[in-house]
């Protein structure tokens, strides 16, 4: 999940390849959606064993409600810190 700020608009997608899809949407190449509200901070991110259930989930959370989103990040990451450097 990437977010602007603390908080802020948040963007559920799917990748096989973390750090290369992030660093796209830090540089604005990512999705036009991203790129409109530079949306550039990974906030959120959950490992899957195959793409098809990676899928499922993505499908799951984009239904979600933002009050459950904003939980789920929370859980992990508080102060919404940007995740992307402890990948690089």
């Amino acid at each position: 999940m990437m977010a602007d700020r603390y908080r802020g608009a948040i963007y559920t997608g799917v990748t096989a390849q973390l750090v290369h899809r992030v660093y796209q949407h830090k540089d604005g190449t990512g999705s036009e959606f991203t790129g409109r509200y530079k949306l550039h901070r990974l906030v959120y991110f959950e490992e899957h064993a195959d793409m098809p259930t990676a899928i499922a989930r993505e499908k799951a959370i984009k239904k979600w409600r933002r009050e459950w989103k904003i939980e789920l990040i929370e859980r992990e990451n508080p102060d919404w810190l940007d995740l992307y450097e402890r990948l690089v």
